[in-house]
């Protein structure tokens, strides 16, 4: 099974996205329902008026055009209706401007309850919407409203039975004097035929950058975990922090309640320069020049605009309102943009891919402010887009661009190492196949010559010793044939044990003894000797291989060869026992007895000798314990060697 790349699956996935983002675009379109309605009536003539007054009021209930001055003025919708000059105040009150706007309803209506759709009221303060004269929606009680531009206007027209047939809408703005008021076109229709219109601004200006700010936040908070778990690695505490700005700055464009508090609008009027700044350090970051003054530049003007700006400190006057603040913060926002962008350009150039794309997508925000701050000072029409909600979605983009760089080459690289160290690998492994064939070669030789050495030093010993005593023996004369075909026996069952112990026996020593016994067995019985084997299960010795038994054979041999020879016994019983430490071969016989210290210091005692080496060869001991009534032999042998361990 063929498995997608990184690359065609981010393709794919990218793709499956878009085309969700399609469908729900579409439905809401279709208003969710599926059906084709005709539109409602279309309303662009507008009359209006403006009224000072002193401070934020109440709506009354009801209120008619009829009981208004008559110095009406006309405008056609959509529009942005001129600034008179502010009122002398009066001391202890804040001088408001309350304007005015009736909309005549002259065309037919469709039947059933009917709402009004509108794209946006601009202003910063009260909204009322009389229809007929009666109260039918209002914003808030009083206060500057911060995010009424982003929110499309969508009520029911609350009609009764009975009712007159609607003529007229009425709308009442309270906003400071100096804050423009902008009007969109209106639609009073019914809710199935203008629900699509409805949905695709609320979709489009709101929840779209919506669902794109909470997926960025949801990245950034990633982002931060992993900075706890990799302090040294700057860029995830920047791009959280570039997550967390970017979502507070734009609030103002999501947020369904009316926010009247200022510090709302202290937060997200502010976090644009501080994501600027914020920017401009992860740059720092991708093309690695410090560009000190920049930084120094960008913190202060963020730092100053900040603090002068804090409801709370009172350092100005008054605070300003937003068609004053947020077309100031636009303009200083986008000229911190273009620095941050001009100067990363050039620092990045042919230094840094992944910065040149930040950069890229800072231009992209920096165009996308520009026509924000057009919409605040009416250059363009109230009906436009606020397209700033989309920089939070560039600079998701760019950001995720830079993941599925660094996630590509992360992978790349760790295809590389593997490959490398796959291609280390192989040839280590092919060097030491050839060493290790090299060892068991040179061991093998060694193995062959070592046993050979050992072979030649035990016929030497043994086998060679004896014939070439019956050589000198026959050689002198006086020697009888019985002596001569003694010798010889003996000297072929030293051949036979040196033929034994090249039988695998598996660290059994029980095993070693019952071939010795399968040996010599005819000679006991040509002897008539009774042999009494009396041995138990011993445990095994890991140690034993064949020239270790060669030399626990030689010495059982010597001890059997000595009592047939000396001790004219007619009985010998082998037995075997273990503790802890160690195992023992014991022979008994019932012959004579002899002296062992007189043996051993004499000529006669070689082969007693010959037993203790052979016995310190292997770690064990030997001992005899004779008298008249016959002598006992013993063998002990460890059942771990300090040798062989080593």
């Amino acid at each position: 099974m063929k498995i997608l790349s990184p690359r065609l699956f981010a393709n794919a996935l990218f793709a499956v996205s878009l085309a969700l983002l399609i469908a729900v675009g579409a439905w809401y379109v279709q208003g969710g329902d599926g059906e084709a309605t005709s539109a409602g009536l279309h309303l662009t003539q507008v009359d209006w008026q403006d009224a000072d007054g002193h401070g934020f009021s109440a709506p009354p209930l009801t209120m008619d055009s009829s009981s208004l001055p008559p110095s009406w003025q006309h405008a056609m919708l959509p529009s942005a209706l001129p600034v008179a000059p502010p009122p002398a105040t009066t001391a202890g009150a804040a001088a408001i401007r309350t304007t005015w706007l009736r909309l005549p309803v002259t065309g037919p209506l469709p039947a059933g309850p009917l709402v009004l759709y509108g794209i946006r009221i601009k202003t910063d303060g009260t909204v009322a919407v009389y229809a007929n004269g009666r109260l039918t929606y209002r914003t808030q009680q009083g206060g500057q409203l911060w995010n009424s531009l982003f929110t499309p206007l969508w009520f029911a027209l609350d009609q009764h039975d009975g009712d007159a047939p609607l003529k007229e809408i009425l709308i009442r703005v309270e906003h400071l004097p100096e804050t423009p008021v902008g009007l969109s076109s209106l639609w009073v229709g019914t809710a199935e035929a203008l629900r699509g219109r409805y949905y695709l601004r609320q979709w489009l200006q709101r929840e779209l950058p919506a669902t794109l700010s909470a997926a960025f936040m949801a990245v950034g908070i990633f982002a931060l975990f992993v900075w706890f778990r990799r302090r040294h690695e700057m860029r995830y505490l920047l791009f959280f922090n570039l997550a967390a700005v970017s979502f507070v700055g734009h609030l103002h464009y999501y947020v369904s309640l009316p926010i009247v508090t200022d510090w709302f609008a202290w937060l997200t009027a502010n976090a644009l320069l501080w994501l600027l700044t914020v920017v401009h350090l992860f740059l720092r970051q991708l093309h690695g020049r410090p560009l000190t003054w920049l930084t120094r530049t960008l913190t202060g003007v963020t730092l100053a605009a900040s603090v002068l700006s804090i409801p709370a400190l009172g350092i100005l006057p008054v605070y300003p309102s937003t068609s004053l603040m947020v077309p100031f913060m636009y303009a200083v926002t986008v000229l911190m943009g273009i620095l941050v962008c001009a100067m990363g350009a050039q620092a990045s150039w042919g230094r840094s891919r992944d910065a040149m794309l930040l950069v890229s997508g800072v231009g992209v925000a920096v165009l996308l402010g520009m026509s924000d701050w057009l919409l605040h000072n009416d250059v363009v029409n109230p009906e436009g887009w606020f397209l700033g909600a989309y920089t939070n979605a560039v600079t998701f983009a760019m950001f995720g661009g830079l993941m599925y760089r660094r996630y590509l080459n992360a992978i790349a690289e760790v295809e590389q190492i593997n490959a490398s160290l796959a291609q280390r690998l192989q040839a280590r492994e092919a060097e030491l196949e050839k060493s290790h064939r090299l060892l068991r070669e040179a061991a093998q030789r060694q193995t062959i010559s070592e046993e050979r050495q050992r072979l030649m030093q035990d016929m030497h010993d043994g086998l060679g010793s004896s014939l070439i005593s019956a050589i000198r023996s026959v050689e002198h004369g006086g020697v009888s044939d019985a002596r001569v075909s003694q010798i010889l026996k003996d000297c072929l069952d030293d051949l036979k044990l040196t033929i034994d112990s090249m039988e695998p026996v598996e660290a059994d020593l029980l095993l070693l003894l019952a071939t010795l016994r399968f040996r010599l067995e005819p000679r006991f019985e040509g002897s008539n000797i009774t042999l009494v084997w009396d041995v138990q299960e011993l445990p095994t010795l890991s140690w034993l291989e064949p020239s270790s038994a060669l030399h626990i054979l030689r010495i059982v041999q010597e001890s059997i060869a000595n009592i047939l020879r000396h001790t004219r016994a007619d009985r010998i019983r082998v037995s075997t026992a273990h503790d802890r430490a160690g195992v023992s071969v014991v022979i008994e016989d019932n012959g004579q007895g002899f002296d062992i210290a007189k043996a051993l210091d004499s000529a006669a005692g070689r082969g007693l000798h010959n037993q203790q080496r052979r016995a310190r060869a292997v770690d064990g001991t030997v001992a005899w314990d004779s008298d008249a009534g016959g002598t006992r032999f013993t063998l002990w042998l460890p059942l771990a060697r300090k040798i062989a361990a080593a």
